[in-house]
């Protein structure tokens, strides 16, 4: 079996999170990743730390848990891209690739004749994804964005944190995250066109665009009241009881999703009363009457420990969960049996790294874990000998004069 992607060779020119999400995501479905990174510095993250991978010696590598993350199933090559003779590699690189992608500045690249405009009538098939803070167009285009802003600007921190407290950010780069995956879909989708049609596109990401459409039913909560929803932290503004609850000794979500389950819930907890109350029988009226309904199953819950109450609503199908750490997580019989925990030997460690796996279970192509997460520059040589053709005399001129 091969990847889905066999055959796609991607020129990464991104950094941090957004781009580097979006080519590991296309590197385990089989695409080609070449990471370009600036010689003897390289991606921002890899120096995001500490945790550091350790060496045999057992001292920190350059190789942090945050670029760990993102970058597997990449070859890194070093180029110096403000370079003319660095430049003019990119445009080797670029005749034999089907995808481009970037994570400047608006009209960053233009100054390195790499923008858009300037290199797609040269490169008619080639799809060019471009990630920005707020996108190629409007009047904050040229500004530079973050995780962090995409997340207040965009209304996630507004609905995020307790009732009446701070608002809040989400506990990872979400905006970032989510940024990612809209760009590897846009990428698929803009293959797919060319396979039909023969062209290349320009494919315009924000971290802003992507941060409101993750607002989904709190954003069209508001576009069809006309007011905000309110904050609720671990409860829902449409939904009751949708929520956390304390037990006797931690904590346990209830998510109740239909009118069946909370009957279910209340014959489950001892109340089939609350059930039959008019009150409460329907969502809609559980959520008019939330200020007198949860108190009663607050009061109840916490009687009984996570445990109790995990496998009397299970064995009720009422949908449930525990609130895990991280530790937890990696724990789970569940998240071990779906290889969401891989390891890949790393050159620069005695011992396999740790990888968080993929989600994408795909039976007849499935994802495949080739290359650890690559050290700055590992795969320079041999990829300009065996793609481009360079010999070794022109790699090493190329080396002496600070070009890789």
């Amino acid at each position: 079996m091969t990847g889905a992607l066999e055959g796609i060779r991607i020129l990464d020119l991104s950094r941090v999170l957004a781009g580097p999400v979006c080519t590991q995501i296309l590197g385990d479905l089989g695409a080609e990743i070449l990471k370009i990174e600036k010689p003897g510095e390289g991606d921002d993250t890899r120096y995001w730390g500490p945790p550091f991978l350790k060496d045999t010696a057992g001292n920190d590598t350059s190789e942090s848990a945050y670029y760990l993350s993102a970058n597997r199933n990449k070859k890194s090559l070093a180029i110096d891209i403000k370079t003319k003779e660095g430049q003019a590699l990119i445009h080797k690189l670029l005749e034999k690739s089907d995808v481009l992608i970037e994570n400047f500045k608006k009209g960053g690249l233009e100054k390195y004749g790499l923008g858009y405009e300037q290199i797609k009538a040269k490169y008619p098939r080639l799809i060019y994804c471009s990630i920005t803070g707020f996108g190629l167009n409007g009047p904050l285009s040229s500004e530079p964005g973050y995780d962090y802003l995409a997340q207040a600007m965009g209304g996630l921190m507004a609905i995020t944190g307790e009732p009446g407290g701070s608002p809040m950010k989400v506990g990872v780069a979400l905006s970032d995250f989510m940024t990612g995956l809209y760009a590897a879909i846009g990428i698929l989708a803009a293959l797919r066109a060319r396979d039909t049609g023969g062209k290349g596109q320009l494919v315009d990401l924000s971290l802003l665009d992507c941060t409101v459409s993750s607002l989904v039913n709190i954003g069209q909560y508001y576009l069809t009241a006309g007011k905000p929803a309110p904050r609720m932290g671990n409860a829902h503004a449409t939904i009751v009881p949708y929520q956390t609850f304390k037990t006797a000794d931690g904590f346990v979500v209830i998510a109740i999703g239909n009118d069946g389950q909370f009957k279910k819930f209340c014959d489950a907890a001892g109340n089939p009363a609350w059930a039959a109350d008019e009150k409460f029988s329907t969502n809609k009226m559980r959520v008019q009457n939330r200020t007198t309904l949860i108190p009663l199953i607050e009061k109840c819950i916490a009687g009984k420990t996570t445990a109790h109450w995990l496998d009397v609503l299970r064995e009720a199908d009422v949908p449930c969960g525990p609130v895990n750490t991280i530790d937890k997580v990696f724990e789970m019989d569940q998240v071990q049996a779906r290889d969401m925990a891989i390891e890949m030997k790393h050159d620069a460690a005695p011992r396999p790294v740790k990888l968080v796996g993929s989600p994408l279970k795909l039976s007849e192509t499935p994802v495949s874990y080739t290359a650890a997460p690559p050290m700055l520059g590992q795969h320079t040589g041999d990829v300009l000998e065996t793609l481009l053709g360079l010999s070794r005399a022109e790699i090493k001129d190329l080396e002496k004069k600070g070009i890789i």
